[in-house]
Formats: structure tokens, sequence, C-alpha cells
């Protein structure tokens, strides 16, 4: 009769396999340039935003103009201060971004893309806190193309039984 093996360690003995070699997780170094700012690209839809960020009092600048006159919708505003505000790090760092492409709902959720990247790479530590809220992921939904036979992606012409 076969003996049991009750572990993976004496199944790896039993099979004549040597023990996998532990991943010994280094600790991330921050990534910033020789002006002290770190750099990240942000993308959401068709928008492709440049972001940098270095210390400061919270100053917000896109594509040369504050953040209230780029971005009027408060919404918009709200969304580019999520990531300071789940990292904790509300009005301690100022941002300039450019960002092409798509409409404002896009340009404002890459930004966002942007800024938590930026402030990961800027701070380690604040990795976490932005990986579980979901802002570290790209948001990958883009619109969906138009078939032929239809009048948009999805919706059909008008039926007309008569």
């Amino acid at each position: 009769m076969a003996e049991q093996l009750n572990s993976l360690e004496e199944l790896n003995t039993a099979a004549g396999l040597e023990a996998a070699p532990e991943v010994v997780e280094t600790p991330r170094e921050p990534q910033r340039d020789a002006l002290g700012r770190s750099y990240a690209t942000g993308k959401r839809k068709d928008a492709v935003a440049r972001v940098w960020i270095k210390p400061g009092s919270g100053k917000v600048n896109v594509n040369g103009k504050e953040m209230n006159a780029y971005f009027a919708r408060p919404v918009l505003q709200m969304i580019l201060r999520q990531p300071f505000e789940v990292a904790g790090v509300a009005d301690q760092f100022d941002v300039m971004a450019t960002v092409k492409g798509g409409g404002l709902s896009g340009q404002a959720g890459a930004v966002k893309h942007g800024i938590s990247k930026a402030l990961q790479l800027f701070d380690p530590s604040l990795r976490s806190a932005l990986k579980a809220a979901g802002f570290l992921t790209r948001d990958s939904r883009v619109v969906e193309r138009k078939k032929f036979g239809k009048r948009k992606a999805r919706r059909s012409f008008q039926f007309s039984k008569r």
C-alpha cells in the first residue's frame, strides 16, 4: 500500500522535486525626478492624461487652467479630489496635468487615474489605500461599436407592423 502524503513538501520530496524558492518582496522605492515630482499616465475612455505631482498647497492645473475653470461641474472636481481624500493627503500636493481626447467625464477619470498612480509612485505607502479603493486599475469600459442593421450599438430601427 502507498503511504499517505499530508503536505505539499512531502509530495515534492516523494516526487523527487526540490522545494520552490521563496519569493522575497523588496520594498518599493519612491520614483521622483530631479525636481522632486512624480509622473504617471492615466487613461479613461478615449482620454489620456499626463500627470505630475509634487509637494505643495493643493493647486490643480489641467491644461494650463485651474481645476475650477477646466472642470466646471462639481461632480468632476470631486472625482479629481478622491485620490487625495482616500490616501489622506488632501491639500499636500500640487498637480500639473495635460489631458487629450474624449469628453470632460473621461478626462476627469483619466486625471484621477494619473493622480492615483503618481501618488503611489511618490509615496509607496499610499499604494494599499489607493488599490483598495480601486483607483490604480484602469477602467476599461469604452463605447460599444455600432452594428449594421441597427440604429446604434443595440437600438433597433422602429418596427412597423403595417
